[in-house]
């Protein structure tokens, strides 16, 4: 039991409680439950565990506090698991630090792909996945962060500044979902508005061109409308 990552559930809907964690004990990974906002807190604080699947229409509270409770301290990948659709409430959460959000209904199967997304990403942020020299390298893609240099295939590709910068930003958080605003606000300074969020596709379009992508195909960098990017296979 020891071995196994730990997976704090935080979930008051019974039949999604039962559904998850039995999925998360058949692969391998130890379900905690907690169905309050309370619970959550105290469950989190004495188990410590590698990943929080979070939903935030909780019974005592609203689950953002959890967030807030998490990111005092530690980076704990959060995946929020949640009804709310709305694209303010996939913004807020991801703002405040969670690493991903998957909505109601969801798939079994794309909830594992998170979780293991997620876990993946936290070990790049420990820098496991880097070798020596300050590379990073994810399937053919390698950035050498010391030279400032972006291969794909063994083949080397010519990147501005800024196209180098905001593909360097992704690949330090590979995993996690990064809101427009934070890209913004880590590239450029500024504030997302509807000038600075065309800025940002632009760059990200040009990006996507030099690495060969198709229209469509979401390798290496995935797009969520409205919301961000995340870097990931």
């Amino acid at each position: 039991m020891s071995n196994k990552y730990k997976v704090l559930l935080v979930e008051d809907e019974q039949n999604i409680r039962t559904l998850v964690s039995t999925m998360l004990d058949t692969n391998g990974y130890q379900a905690i439950v907690a169905e309050t906002c309370s619970a959550a807190k105290l469950m989190y604080d004495s188990y410590m565990p590698d990943l929080v699947i979070l939903d935030l229409g909780l019974p005592d509270a609203d689950g953002i506090q959890i967030i807030h409770h998490i990111r005092k301290d530690a980076l704990t990948p959060i995946i929020v698991l949640s009804a709310r659709t709305g694209e303010q409430d996939k913004v807020r959460a991801l703002d405040l630090g969670a690493n991903d959000y998957v909505t109601k209904p969801f798939g079994s199967a794309e909830l594992l792909a998170r979780v293991r997304a997620a876990l993946r990403s936290n070990r790049h942020s420990s820098d496991e996945g880097r070798f020596p020299g300050g590379c990073f390298v994810l399937g053919k893609l390698v950035i050498n962060y010391d030279a400032r240099r972006v291969f794909l295939n063994d083949d080397e590709i010519k990147l501005t500044q800024t196209e180098y910068n905001i593909l360097a930003f992704l690949s330090e958080h590979q995993g996690k979902m990064m809101t427009y605003s934070t890209i913004i606000k880590t590239i450029w300074g500024d504030t997302a508005d509807d000038g600075s969020i065309k800025k940002l596709q632009v760059n990200m379009d040009n990006i996507r061109k030099k690495f060969g992508v198709k229209p469509g195909d979401a390798t290496y960098i995935k797009n969520e409308l409205g919301v961000g990017y995340r870097m990931d296979l």
